[in-house]
């Protein structure tokens, strides 16, 4: 019963080792899904993304979540190469009176504004950076006392095709 009730799993280190390569392979598909080229504005493969994690030399916590793992290998691959988290596409629906003075303080929190109209209500579809999406919802439901709405047009915003040669 104490053997139970205190003991520990053993744990080879075929199976140590197996677990830490499968989180480093998660690490480097969450790395891939949020992350793009920023002058291209397309998507990194997997694989680069786990040559250039062991090129910086990253090792797996294994007592730490792969997300929060990632966004930490994401800070660190910024140091080495172009790498930026794709930016989420946004809506938003205002009300007129709210709109004006809503806008000047969101500014600073969106990157790109695609279009924007104005009649009876302020309508905006942006792209912004996906850490602000929290303080942009927040502020939109305080500020209109829910007459205001967000809606997630995409969550990243990435370019796909054939790249053209000229």
């Amino acid at each position: 019963k104490q053997i139970l009730s205190k003991g520990e799993l053993q744990v080879s280190d075929k199976e140590r080792h197996t677990q830490l390569e499968q989180m480093f392979r998660d690490i480097a598909t969450i790395v891939a899904d949020k992350c793009v080229n920023p002058e291209t504005k397309r998507p990194y493969t997997v694989i680069l993304i786990e040559r250039a994690m062991k090129d910086i030399h990253y090792s797996v916590k294994p007592n730490k979540s792969t997300k929060q793992q990632a966004l930490e290998v994401i800070r660190q691959l910024k140091e080495t190469m172009q790498i930026e988290r794709a930016h989420m596409r946004l809506r938003f629906i205002l009300p007129a009176k709210d709109g004006k003075k809503l806008k000047e303080k969101l500014k600073p929190l969106i990157k790109v504004t695609e279009s924007e109209d104005f009649q009876e209500q302020l309508e905006m579809v942006c792209l912004i950076d996906p850490g602000c999406f929290r303080e942009i919802d927040e502020l939109i439901r305080s500020e209109t006392k829910g007459k205001g709405s967000l809606e997630v047009l995409s969550l990243k915003d990435v370019e796909e095709g054939d790249e053209k040669l000229e």
